[in-house]
């Protein structure tokens, strides 16, 4: 995670020692977003959650426009709204409101009196109980199903052929690779971020592997990490993408998916790099995906073809099958696919007896 600047010592609370040092309201907010990240810090939380909290919640700052402590009601359903005009999907939704929330819960156990002294404003929770959205649960069908197989091999077309067009070939195909990477591999966008170059080893297992090295904490645990497969000819993926594209980018970083500069990529980036691609090809929103939806079409398509469901939420990194069903969501045809397999396998038995 980027290290952030220090929030200034003051030996004196009172709010006239604060109001001496006169300060704008979006720079008092930057300087509580620091804060409140150090307390996360002293809590004991990993970076890579801190990060991600932290991307979340000045995300939704931003599209607030304002200071939290002049958001209303009001502004907040202005939010959702436009979280949910760009396709953002009612779980990752409700994240951004719960962030927020405990955003807020920190301004006002730590600065309640200094805003009231600086702006004139009393803290008053913005969140209601009509933000409190729609519970998708393992019973409830997903509200969009995950990009078909069909789907993504129109995606990678035209990524190939963006390739083929493009002046800057190098940051194309990098994002080829990645997102078949993130399709493939089921990673999230997060943990993709934090790859480097060494933790590819192709020689690990019949396919070679991805040593996903800060993996998703949970309950409170540090980072979480997995060995994931290269499958579907993954590997040969990013051979070439070693080989030919990554020595294309400056610097010598270790990132393995790096932007122009050779630097690492943020979660933030691939997602905005990611829609910006949907809406280059040219489909309706319904037909465009975020990072999050590959890992549901990762878990779909390889449960589809037969793969056990445990062998799936240990590629996928959850704590418990329970979760990896909710990422699976059959296709129309399953229960007829699954028939003519059935089938064709007995028929293939007899005829060998025979």
């Amino acid at each position: 995670m980027t290290p952030r600047p220090r929030l200034r010592v003051v030996s004196d609370n009172s709010p006239g020692a604060q109001l001496a040092d006169v300060m704008e309201p979006m720079e008092f907010q930057r300087q509580c977003v620091d804060g409140f990240i150090a307390s996360q810090v002293a809590r004991g939380f990993s970076a890579l959650t801190i990060d991600n909290g932290t991307g979340v919640l000045e995300r939704f700052l931003t599209l607030a426009g304002k200071p939290a402590w002049e958001l209303t009601a009001f502004d907040v359903d202005a939010v959702v709204a436009a979280l949910i005009e760009r396709g953002v999907g009612p779980v990752t939704r409700r994240d951004y409101v719960s962030t927020f929330r405990h955003y807020f819960q920190f301004l006002q156990a730590r600065h309640f009196a200094d805003v009231e002294a600086r702006f004139g404003i009393r803290l008053a929770d913005p969140i209601d109980v009509f933000h409190a959205g729609h519970h998708v649960t393992s019973e409830s069908p997903a509200t969009r199903p995950p990009p078909s197989p069909e789907r993504m091999d129109d995606f990678f077309a035209f990524l190939k052929t963006r390739m083929d067009q493009s002046r800057k070939w190098a940051p194309i195909a990098r994002d080829y690779a990645l997102f078949r990477t993130l399709y493939h591999a089921g990673l999230r966008s997060a943990e993709s971020s934090t790859l480097e170059i060494r933790d590819l080893h192709f020689d690990r297992g019949p396919f070679g592997k991805i040593h996903v090295r800060l993996g998703k904490a949970a309950k409170g645990s540090g980072p979480r990490p997995r060995w994931v497969p290269m499958l579907d000819d993954l590997g040969l993926i990013l051979h070439w993408y070693l080989d030919e594209v990554r020595p294309k980018f400056r610097g010598s970083s270790p990132a393995l998916f790096c932007d122009e500069g050779g630097r690492f990529m943020n979660s933030g980036s691939i997602r905005n790099r990611l829609a910006a691609l949907c809406r280059a090809e040219g489909r309706p929103p319904h037909e465009q995906f975020s990072p999050h939806n590959l890992r549901h079409a990762c878990a779909t398509r390889n449960y589809e073809r037969g793969v056990d469901l445990v062998a799936i939420q240990q590629m996928l990194g959850h704590w418990n099958v329970g979760t990896t069903m909710r990422y699976v969501t059959p296709s129309s045809t399953l229960v007829e696919d699954a028939y003519r397999r059935a089938l064709t396998t007995t028929l293939a038995e007899a005829t060998k007896e025979e």
